[in-house]
């Protein structure tokens, strides 16, 4: 019988040069680099592959996969691309590579060109070019260090993310517009008219670990339902919480690779928002120095590691080394978003209202320019693009997204494109076959897949977080409907029963 193989790699993706950081409606420059960034790759074979490819990053958007397939087949042409799975951690303070949309529109529209602050930028083509180089290094070198070895999984609980959206009772149904209702992300849970949170949280951590061929620990991909976000105003580049999470990690197991996955968690972050002041007397206690921001990190670290030494302790009783991988990949069409005449009319008057807003031109703070530059240019980007879409949406209804679905033995691994309201996460969790299966959100699409250009960065709400409104749920967000949500839980899940089929668990 044929027995699984198992490779890892790591690189650093950090740069010391002044490059752009995206993951809020402003651009900010790095200043350094608080800790390293990590590209780590996993390369599992056993009659079929999958590659695993984790990036501390905010986002993939196209073309980032398709380069680093071109450049794996010009290091080697044994390397399976199509088996290739990117995904990002989801940090709010990693490094960009490529025009934000406030660039974008400077750029091609000299109506909106930005005014020149004095802050330098590195060349953003120098970045990719690096990223692109580097991340095909690391998964060329996995799959040529594959060798016999097995695997465990489990699942433990931490608490690590919250619902970021709360619900109001006493919202004004006159100004219950496209940006703003009943619901809030971020809202204050101290005022009277707040009711509840929209939805739940999920304190589930998924965890596969590898081991070589005498059974010795080498690696573990962690799957956390919680955007990296703790620090994420930061102008250093930073991990967030995976930094300390590693750390707590090889403290007991030194020497293995963590493989970071975001889970299903588009409506959910580390912040908690109802309980602020025992969160504060906590910290104090516990810590002592320190922002609550970094706190924030240390204590979910320590959460996740404290249960992963608990799954480890159970999971290590079932090594196998003899599954099968199985792995599909389709492109699934999913419906669009339909924007509605009232939509376009609202996003009309708010480019209109924009521009009437000036830049700055205020040298003698230039950081304090660059984000009001950016932010004002990124809103009226964001209306003007939900504005073409409008005209063009029409002919065609769907949206396509690259989804892989792999199995090993009982367990299963299901991407998506999105940041994916938890409810989607599941409801493929709760229908699947499989003994435990891990969604991966913010995996990376192939421009093959079709057009994204609109939203580099979308989200999926659910039909009440349509209905609730507020940042997260409306069309300057998303491209998808909730209909096509609940297609992409349908796709995943027949993608799921293929591979269950005949599978041996």
């Amino acid at each position: 019988m044929e027995k699984l193989k198992i490779g890892w790699a790591r690189r650093d993706i950090s740069t010391d040069k002044p490059v752009g950081i995206p993951g809020q409606h402003f651009l900010r420059r790095s200043e350094g680099v608080a800790e390293p960034l990590y590209c780590t790759v996993l390369a599992v074979e056993n009659g079929d592959s999958a590659i695993f490819v984790s990036l501390d990053i905010v986002t993939l958007p196209e073309p980032l996969l398709d380069d680093v397939r071109a450049r794996v087949k010009a290091l080697s042409d044994k390397i399976p691309l199509d088996k290739i799975i990117m995904s990002a951690t989801h940090t709010h303070a990693g490094p960009g590579y490529e025009r934000t949309p406030a660039e974008e529109l400077s750029v091609r529209n000299a109506k909106y060109k930005m005014p020149d602050t004095g802050i330098a930028f590195a060349d953003y083509g120098e970045y990719k070019d690096f990223l692109v180089q580097t991340v095909a290094e690391a998964i060329a070198e996995a799959y040529e260090k594959r060798k016999e070895g097995g695997i465990a999984y489990g699942y433990g609980y931490a608490a690590a993310a919250y619902n970021r959206r709360p619900v109001y009772s006493d919202y004004n149904e006159k100004e219950f517009s496209l940006a703003g209702g009943r619901a809030v992300m971020y809202g204050n849970t101290a005022l009277p008219g707040f009711s509840h949170y929209e939805g739940g949280a999920d304190p589930f951590v998924n965890i596969l670990f590898a081991f070589d061929k005498a059974s010795k620990l080498t690696g573990a991909i962690v799957n956390v339902p919680c955007p990296s976000q703790c620090t994420e105003d930061m102008t250093l580049l930073s991990a967030d919480y995976w930094h300390e999470l590693r750390n707590e990690i090889v403290k007991t197991y030194d020497g293995i690779y963590i493989l970071g996955q975001c889970a299903g968690g588009g409506d959910l972050a580390p912040h908690q928002l109802h309980y602020k002041k025992a969160q504060e007397r906590r910290f104090r206690l516990k810590y002592g120095a320190g922002t609550e921001r970094q706190n924030q990190r240390k204590d979910i670290a320590q959460r996740i590691a404290a249960a992963f030494d608990e799954v480890y302790s159970w999971a290590v009783k079932d090594i196998r080394t003899d599954l099968k991988v199985k792995h599909i990949t389709e492109s699934l069409p999913l419906s669009k978003r339909t924007i509605t005449a009232g939509e376009y009319e609202f996003c009309k008057k708010q480019v209109k209202d924009l521009e009437g807003e000036p830049f700055s031109y205020d040298k003698t703070n230039p950081t304090a320019a660059l984000y009001h530059n950016t932010q004002l240019n990124t809103m009226r980007a964001l209306y003007l693009r939900v504005m073409e879409r409008y005209e063009k949406q029409k002919p065609s209804p769907k949206l396509l997204a690259e989804t892989h679905a792999v199995s090993i033995g009982g367990v299963s691994f299901a991407t998506n494109v999105f940041e994916l309201y938890s409810d989607y996460m599941h409801r493929i969790q709760a229908r699947s076959p499989f003994i435990q299966t891990f969604v991966v959100q913010l995996a990376a699409n192939s421009g093959a897949s079709g057009d994204w250009s609109y939203i580099p960065n979308s989200y999926l709400p659910t039909q009440r977080a349509v209905e609730g409104k507020g940042y997260g749920s409306t069309v300057l967000e998303g491209m998808v409907s909730p209909a096509g949500g609940q297609e992409l839980v349908e796709g995943t899940l027949k993608m799921l029963d293929k591979l269950y089929k005949g599978n041996d668990i």
